[in-house]
């Protein structure tokens, strides 16, 4: 078994010698290893074998593992834009969300590595495919009416909810998919009823987690709070389809 598989590698290996190594190719199959096998089953010695060289050869390109899942990052961030200049600033931080949303589940195993790695470097050291985002955010914002201050608020408020969002949609895991009943798909017959019975309670509802519903349902809170609070644009345009309608701040109720 282990000779057949040195042979397969080596086979694999040789098919791509024909090919130039350039960093782009060294960090598309370091993303692939990262789909397949997690960052756990990420190492240099894969990632040679991947690209069919010689490791001292990734060396030139990449120093070391940690700037490759650097490099793994940026190549994800970099599948997502932001249209500074959109017309309509909430339809796209919808849009924006959503493609986030989507590029996650489409690279689960990297998510969190979009999540932690930017905050191990400097914001001015961050490859400029990570910083993009917040660069055309921040226009998108300013022209919409926004302060720089209060353009990087509503950014943060935004990415924040995406991470935990993607997070934990990607945590709702079904124990037993082929059972019928809730309490045993979700595996929750295994907390203690006396210690857990919310949870328990909910198990019809955590049953139906739909990740896309869920988005909308938190955009819809965290748009409307953010119009609601920050003083901006003139929100008068109606919303599109499936959008609710954001209030001012003059719409807020009144304390009672």
């Amino acid at each position: 078994m282990t000779t057949e598989r040195s042979n397969d590698r080596r086979k694999a290996g040789t098919g791509h010698r024909d090919s130039p190594v350039t960093r782009a190719a060294v960090l598309s199959a370091a993303l692939s290893i990262v789909d397949r096998d997690g960052v756990d089953g990420l190492s240099m010695r894969r990632l040679a074998e991947a690209v069919g060289r010689d490791p001292m050869v990734i060396y030139r390109h990449v120093p070391n593992k940690a700037a490759v899942l650097d490099g793994v990052a940026e190549v994800v961030f970099a599948e997502l834009t932001v249209d500074a200049a959109a017309s309509d600033w909430v339809a796209e931080m919808r849009r924006v969300a959503r493609e986030f949303r989507r590029v996650s589940l489409a690279h689960p195993r990297v998510v969190p590595l979009l999540v932690t790695r930017p905050l191990a470097t400097p914001l001015g050291q961050r490859p400029p495919a990570v910083v993009r985002p917040l660069e055309d955010m921040l226009a998108l914002l300013t022209r919409a009416g926004y302060t720089e201050a209060d353009a990087l608020h509503i950014y943060r408020a935004l990415f924040g909810f995406l991470y935990g969002h993607v997070l934990n949609e990607l945590q709702e895991i079904v124990e037993r998919p082929e059972e019928t009943d809730d309490l045993l798909r979700l595996g929750l017959y295994r907390l203690p009823i006396g210690e857990f019975p919310l949870v328990r309670g909910l198990a019809s509802v955590l049953a139906v987690y739909d990740g896309a519903v869920e988005l909308e349902r938190g955009l819809d809170i965290l748009l409307a709070g953010l119009a609601a609070t920050l003083p901006g644009p003139d929100l008068a345009t109606p919303p599109g389809p499936g959008e609710a309608t954001l209030p001012g701040p003059d719409d807020a109720p009144a304390t009672r």
